[in-house]
């Protein structure tokens, strides 16, 4: 199998922007980002890209994380390299968590913190509705559309449905899977060549 082929694909070259997701190649070799589905929350060309790695959980609930927090039967994903020591989260709330700023239909990114936590005391809250991250993926003016043009990253559109509801190990097997013929050989190298 000619590996350097097979990630010689050209991008789709649909432009990165709020709401849509990068999907890294599949050798991508890095800790944070192999094999990653990161949502886009914010674009700019010039002053650089965030967002939030979709399919990394760390194993600790929210409680766990952040002191004084209600039990709340939901994961904490690992968002980036970025500010590690930081909360973050999208939410499907809108309006109710004041200061959310929108990411896409039906999904947006913080808002008041002292909202999301009476929501969660009084059970207005659903574990389903909302996802926290510590830390978050930043990329500077013009770095994103390097790693572009290297083919380190697909872009695609994702619905808040699929983001949500995809379980976080079969993430980005899923996203590659929709983007078609060019790309099922992806599917079938192992994440570490060495064990080929």
């Amino acid at each position: 199998m000619n590996i350097d082929k097979l990630l010689h694909i050209q991008s789709n070259k649909l432009a990165p922007q709020k709401g849509k997701i990068l999907i890294s190649e599949p050798l991508m070799y890095d800790f944070y980002f192999g094999r990653s589905v990161v949502l886009l929350v914010e674009h700019a060309q010039e002053e650089g890209s965030f967002g939030v790695i979709m399919n990394k959980v760390i194993g600790r609930t929210l409680n766990e994380v952040v002191q004084g927090f209600p039990e709340f039967d939901a994961p904490v994903y690992l968002g980036g390299p970025v500010q590690q020591n930081n909360l973050f989260y999208i939410h499907q709330l809108g309006e109710l968590i004041p200061q959310s700023e929108p990411i896409m239909d039906g999904l947006y990114w913080g808002g008041d913190i002292e909202t999301v936590r009476s929501m969660m005391e009084t059970g207005h809250l659903l574990p389903g509705q909302i996802r926290f991250y510590l830390g978050y993926s930043g990329w500077e003016a013009g770095q994103l559309h390097s790693e572009l043009e290297r083919n380190s990253w697909l872009v695609s559109d994702a619905s808040v449905l699929s983001l949500l509801q995809t379980r976080s190990h079969l993430m980005w097997r899923h996203f590659v899977r929709r983007m078609g013929s060019p790309y099922e050989k992806w599917l079938t190298l192992p994440e570490d060549p060495s064990l080929n």
